[in-house]
């Protein structure tokens, strides 16, 4: 009996360990085939970037305990996204950068939504290189019934009439700047404003060559907006329309004039004839009839 049980024991330490081998087997061979996987696999770059800590509403400024640094793949850092600590805060927190744009918290932060470092978020940091600040007054009608806000873009039209016009056709509208971007109504340039307000101005970004076409014409005549789609990418035509356009009333040359001409009747004379000699001599008498 002894025998047979030792017989049994080792037929099973046998089993155990053959188990034992053939897991340690699959193991290495499952490490193995994902130690190749990974190795054939590309290989993703990762860029530094930076969030926002907590929630950051327009006018905050952006101070060091208010970011965390994160891992970003490079292939898919949007543009204007800080890689440098040192770019973000220059000098820490001695040049802080002010929010322009709300931030949830975990939102990456981009050129974009904050200002230069010790820049306000006024209308200076809406301006791009080459721009200036042009104010324009505006009505319930001329500015879009208050549905405009900075950030939108808008169509310019004037209207009045030119003196001197040799074609005596009254006020006419004309589109004298397309696609200007708004950069502030009245005193706000906070794009996420909640309520839409009438405006008595609005602020535009000009060129240096639009700013005295708009002077000349704002002095000139009336000035109104139009709103545009944000995802309208047309650009609009120059148009002009007077009142007979408006109208349809088409424009008829004079006719050439017309002269009369009216004869002019002569008084009648009647004479009688007298010969004397060789001569024959009219004498006029009153007619008779």
């Amino acid at each position: 009996m002894r025998a047979i049980f030792a017989a049994v024991m080792l037929f099973g330490l046998g089993i155990a360990g053959f188990a034992v081998y053939m897991a340690q087997n699959y193991i290495k061979g499952y490490e193995n085939a994902l130690e190749q996987q990974k190795s054939e696999s590309p290989t993703v770059e990762l860029v530094d970037g930076f969030v926002v800590a907590r929630p950051m509403k327009f006018g905050e400024k952006l101070a060091l305990k208010d970011v965390r640094r994160v891992q970003w793949p490079k292939k898919a850092a949007p543009e204007g996204m800080f890689t440098d600590a040192e770019v973000l805060f220059p000098d820490g927190n001695n040049r802080q950068r002010v929010i322009l744009r709300s931030l949830e918290k975990g939102e990456i932060l981009l050129a974009a939504k904050v200002t230069e470092p010790d820049e306000e978020a006024g209308i200076t940091s809406r301006l791009k290189n080459g721009e200036r600040a042009f104010t324009i007054k505006v009505d319930v009608t001329s500015g879009v019934s208050g549905h405009i806000r900075p950030g939108d873009r808008v169509d310019i039209y004037w209207t009045g009439r030119i003196e001197r016009d040799e074609t005596n056709r009254g006020e006419f509208t004309k589109l004298i700047q397309a696609n200007v971007k708004l950069v502030a109504v009245d005193q706000s340039v906070n794009e996420e404003q909640a309520e839409a307000k009438v405006a008595r101005t609005v602020t535009v970004a000009a060129t240096t060559e639009q700013v005295p076409a708009l002077t000349q014409a704002q002095s000139s005549g009336r000035l109104s907006l139009s709103l545009v789609g944000a995802n309208d990418n047309t650009v609009a035509e120059v148009i002009e329309v007077d009142q007979r356009m408006l109208l349809g009333i088409e424009e008829v040359e004079d006719a050439p004039e017309v002269r009369k001409i009216v004869q002019v009747q002569q008084p009648k004379v009647c004479t009688i004839k007298n010969r004397k000699g060789a001569q024959v001599v009219e004498i006029p008498i009153p007619c008779t009839n």
